[in-house]
């Protein structure tokens, strides 16, 4: 991801336990994907944290339900954001560990992010709508 890029993201927010989740994830995965455990963490450092009760509508967080629309592909998805033992592609759940996921969280609605692809393309990652986490989903 290129400085300009990287300086031209939108403002996240992230509840304190969903922070505190990914932070910890990140510690633990640094040396499997270093690309992708410093961009979440460039994320997790610059997010704006607050109480889950205080987080605003619609944006995206652990377990969300997020239809967003991803320029690489040119295709809308829904997906849910889970942790990583709960991913499952065939049943729409991407783990926050993924591109996908890591760019999306802390988002809201109508945010669109520049986000690298597998391959080191960029491509944005746009906010459609966002359900909010059920408790216990």
């Amino acid at each position: 991801m290129t400085m300009d890029a990287a300086a031209r993201r939108p403002p996240v927010v992230m509840s304190e336990a969903d922070h505190e989740k990914l932070v910890a994830l990140t510690a633990v995965m640094t040396r499997r994907n270093p690309l992708l455990s410093r961009l979440l963490l460039e994320e997790t450092d610059r997010a704006e944290v607050v109480p889950a009760a205080e987080l605003p509508a619609g944006t995206v967080a652990l377990n969300s339900m997020v239809e967003f629309h991803d320029t690489a592909t040119g295709e809308t998805r829904q997906v849910r954001i889970v942790l990583p033992g709960e991913a499952d592609i065939a049943a729409a759940r991407v783990s926050i560990l993924s591109l996908v996921g890591a760019g999306l969280i802390g988002l809201s609605e109508g945010q669109g992010i520049e986000w690298p692809t597998q391959d080191g393309r960029l491509r944005r990652l746009t906010v459609r709508r966002v359900e909010m986490a059920r408790p216990g989903a």
